[in-house]
């Protein structure tokens, strides 16, 4: 299996730290869509990041439909979305949320970095700036004061999706988000961020 793209994309993260925590053998390779893209071109003419390879040479692209795929290479104890429907409804609520305000860091830092400055339109600025606070602010609703992980007692994929955006977020936009409007997001983020499968997947 090969995984494509670079880890400071929040999508091609959550799938690496994620077949970390599964325990799924893979490779890495790191192709930027930006200052690469003849050679991912060559790779998946899409050139989208992540791509994900699977042995028999099948490619998926978008981090979601990766992540389904590898859930059902394991057994059902295993996998990192719950098997009890009200569980699961809970974590795709928490993964909604925390990809929403990824995707709004997302289309702030391409409006301010790769946008020429005589074109950007601040009123669109403000308003993903005010969708991404949104967004935090509902899931710092959600998971103030909650104890251990936040679909049981092991790591999951909403704790994974969780921490990688939070943290993917500080990296782009620290300056904007301060972590103190933020306490719990910060401190469960810090949590995950420390976990071997975190640390050895680092933002590039």
């Amino acid at each position: 299996m090969q995984l494509i793209g670079m880890m400071d994309s929040p999508y091609v993260r959550r799938v690496a730290i994620s077949l970390a925590v599964l325990g799924l053998p893979f490779e890495h390779r790191s192709v930027s869509v930006f200052r690469q893209f003849d050679e991912f071109a060559k790779i998946n003419p899409v050139v989208k990041a992540p791509t994900f390879i699977e042995d028999d040479g099948t490619q998926l692209v978008d981090s979601t439909l990766i992540l389904d795929h590898l859930d059902h290479k394991v057994a059902p104890a295993r996998r990192l979305m719950p098997e009890d429907p009200k569980a699961r409804l809970q974590a795709l609520r928490i993964i909604g949320f925390a990809l929403a305000a990824t995707e709004k860091v997302m289309q702030n830092v391409y409006e301010r970095n790769l946008r020429p400055a005589e074109r950007q339109h601040e009123p669109w600025v403000e308003r993903v700036q005010t969708q991404m606070h949104a967004a935090f602010g509902i899931l710092e609703e959600l998971i103030a004061g909650k104890a251990g992980w936040l679909c049981g007692d092991r790591l999951m994929q909403p704790d994974i999706t969780l921490a990688v955006a939070w943290r993917f977020t500080q990296f782009m936009l620290g300056e904007i988000v301060d972590p103190a409007r933020y306490p719990a997001l910060a401190a469960f983020s810090a949590r995950a961020e420390a976990l071997p499968e975190f640390v050895a997947t680092p933002l590039e």
